[in-house]
């Protein structure tokens, strides 16, 4: 059996999904206003002079803090039920569907958030290591808990999760600066392999 993962934006999908997201959950009025007040910050992180982890950290406190866990999981639920399915590559998904005909253990190992995740990783059986958003009392607090799942950290949650001595064979795919450490830990891998 070989242990196969896959980055999720850019990699299976065709768009960045998280923009997408927090539009879905705050509403495109809420969005905006928020994109122009943390268009600083965005300019930053594209000209590199700030962290993906940080960008992150500011999205999510921004757009998420003080929402209900309820009902945040009740709209991650919906989101990702509905919309990802639109977003997917089609090549990706039939190598992610040869890979589980064949017995091999999938994961997705991304960034995004696990809560909206989640559902579409189980209904298509598909293990997921992402980033987990804090919760406090019922309620969002806008923070990471623990450390965004991107470069090196993706490595150390696969080795924490799995027994990586059990496979064949490990398989990776990405396509940006944020899977480079997964694609060079991998015995085997792929980047930017998908383009439809």
């Amino acid at each position: 059996m070989n242990l196969v993962l896959f980055d999720f934006d850019g990699t299976i999908t065709r768009d960045d999904s998280l923009l997408e997201f927090i539009a879905y959950v705050v509403g495109f009025k809420k969005f905006f206003r928020g994109i122009f007040l943390l268009s600083p910050i965005l300019l930053a992180y594209k000209l590199k002079i700030i962290s993906n982890n940080y960008t992150r950290r500011k999205l999510m406190k921004y757009f998420f803090a003080g929402m209900s866990v309820k009902n945040f999981n009740k709209i991650c639920k919906k989101y990702s039920t509905t919309h990802i399915e639109d977003i997917l590559k089609n090549s990706a998904m039939k190598k992610i569907n040869n890979y589980k005909q064949n017995g091999d253990l999938v994961v997705i190992v991304t960034a995004s958030l696990e809560d909206w995740l989640y559902p579409w990783c189980k209904a298509n059986n598909l293990e997921l290591l992402g980033t987990k958003i804090e919760k406090k009392d019922g309620v969002i607090t806008g923070e990471i808990d623990g450390k965004n799942c991107y470069g090196i950290e993706k490595v150390r949650r696969i080795k924490e999760t799995y027994d990586i001595s059990k496979f064949d064979k490990i398989i990776a795919y990405g396509d940006s600066r944020g899977d480079k450490e997964m694609l060079k830990f991998a015995d085997e891998s792929y980047f930017r392999k998908f383009k439809d």
